[in-house]
């Protein structure tokens, strides 16, 4: 599924006009990005939580051509799934 997707599945259930929708997914992502770079945690019971991970500096390869290279410290999003999301996913494994 993807953003339009989601819009999409959102006007439907909620039986809104897809602008509407739309605004409204928007918003809720555009905040969720906006806690999470003041670094705040997000967590959604059920669903699973997104944190920010800092990664110090370290060595690397390059693939193309093997040779060793530094990489600089960054920040990543990382996403950790919920009890209720992955105990729904296992159960559903083999249908």
């Amino acid at each position: 599924m993807n953003k339009s997707q989601l819009i999409e599945a959102f006007a439907q259930d909620q039986k809104l006009p897809i602008k509407t929708a739309a605004s409204i997914v928007n918003t809720i992502l555009d905040t969720m990005i906006e806690a999470l770079l003041k670094g705040d945690n997000i967590e959604l019971r059920g669903f699973g939580s997104f944190t920010v991970r800092e990664y110090g500096t370290y060595t690397g390869r390059n693939p193309k051509n093997r040779k060793l290279i530094s990489v600089k410290p960054k920040k990543l999003p990382f996403f950790k799934v919920g009890k209720d999301l992955r105990e729904a996913i296992d159960a559903n494994r083999g249908k």
